[in-house]
């Protein structure tokens, strides 16, 4: 095995183009890594696909080492899923995945070669990915990798690597193997490494463009996305999924699915009382949905949102609990479409123009300021 094979010194658009990868191929890619990446992150900064790929083809292949620790391997298997692009040119041209337990031919002496030589090609340069949370309990006996504890080879690992992403919440934080008792003092990475960049993408699983995106901004760049006090990309996960859910209207106008298979959870009404988590939690789910498949997420299928990318709350709160919600509740934010209705009428809105003038124009755009479009009857 040569260790040439894990020199990664020209730029993806050149790895693409000795692969026969086509253009409209690599453009594709480009486009979903804008979706999956709209704003926040210098690679995607651009108008247009083409800018993208202009911007991404210019970075040297990014050389990925990555660990599996306490995990289900959940967060391998979304990266299996992405289809543009797909695993193979994703490892062999858009990025250099160098060592990686599931994916890689060599196994046994043939693997811990394969780790040596490539963190010796890239020292100081390759993106470490850890998978899975990381046993610390009684000097890290309960994982073992090539006869080392895996906490061991955490450290040595990561101390010569340019950054480390720790990729789904037990990486980032403990995930389930931390909840209590949590008998093996699982952990995530960003606890345990010390003076490299440290990277957190939570999620059971985590959407894997925005693990792309976030390689390749710091192949591009040299640096890791504008971070969240979780260490979490702001790009991300800047905002909750209640934001952007499809059933907010319904939260609104104060309809709420009661039990699972009523009438209002078949009509697509909030999940909230049943539950849901997605008040809290700071995921892009439901704009970036899973497996290039449209409401492949857990409100899309009709169920509640655990809060997997929130550490307080993910494993640590019952599903079917709900939610402490730092804003209003609706309807007092919103007026319920059970209760009287209290909105302006055309004819009261009309009478007022005419009496009051100036003060009536007034009040009713405050009014379609705070509510564009009353919820009817």
């Amino acid at each position: 095995m040569s260790a040439s094979r894990y020199v990664t010194d020209f730029t993806i658009a050149a790895g693409l183009e000795r692969a026969g990868v086509s253009r409209r191929n690599f453009l594709t890619f480009c486009g979903k890594l804008m979706v999956a990446a709209p704003v926040g992150l210098a690679i995607t900064n651009h108008l247009s696909p083409e800018a993208v790929a202009a911007d991404i083809g210019k970075a040297r292949r990014p050389s990925v080492i990555w660990f599996h620790m306490q995990d289900c391997t959940g967060c391998t298997e979304t990266l299996l899923r992405t289809s543009q692009p797909d695993l193979a040119d994703l490892i062999l041209n858009i990025i250099s995945l160098d060592y990686h337990e599931t994916v890689m031919a060599p196994s046994g002496k043939d693997a811990e070669l394969a780790l040596q030589e490539a963190m010796a090609q890239n020292d100081g340069k390759f993106v470490c990915v850890v998978e899975g949370s990381i046993p610390t309990k009684d000097n890290g006996q309960y994982l073992y990798l090539a006869g080392k504890p895996g906490l061991q080879v955490l450290h040595e690992v990561t101390s010569r690597s340019a950054a480390v992403i720790a990729i789904g919440s037990c990486a980032s934080w403990g995930g389930v193997p931390s909840s209590g008792p949590n008998p093996t003092g699982a952990t995530g990475a960003v606890s345990l490494v010390k003076n490299k960049p440290v990277v957190n993408l939570p999620g059971c699983p985590p959407n894997p463009y925005v693990l792309l995106a976030t390689v390749l901004e710091y192949a591009r760049t040299g640096k890791v996305p504008a971070l969240d006090d979780e260490h979490r990309p702001k790009f991300a996960y800047d905002r909750t999924i209640h934001e952007h859910c499809p059933r907010r209207a319904h939260f609104d106008a104060g309809r709420f699915a009661k039990a699972f298979g009523d009438d209002g959870h078949r009509s697509g009404w909030c999940l909230y009382q049943l539950g849901c988590k997605g008040p809290v939690t700071h995921a892009a789910c439901s704009t970036r949905h899973f497996a290039e498949v449209v409401d492949a997420w857990p409100i899309g299928i009709g169920a509640p949102c655990v809060g997997c990318t929130e550490e307080k709350i993910a494993f640590k709160v019952p599903i079917f609990d709900t939610a402490d919600i730092p804003k209003p509740l609706p309807p007092a934010a919103y007026p319920s479409v059970f209760g009287e209705h209290k909105g302006i009428s055309p004819v009261a809105t009309g009478v007022a123009g005419l009496v009051g003038g100036a003060l009536a124009s007034a009040g009713l755009i405050a009014s379609r300021k705070l509510n564009d479009e009353e919820p009817k009857e």
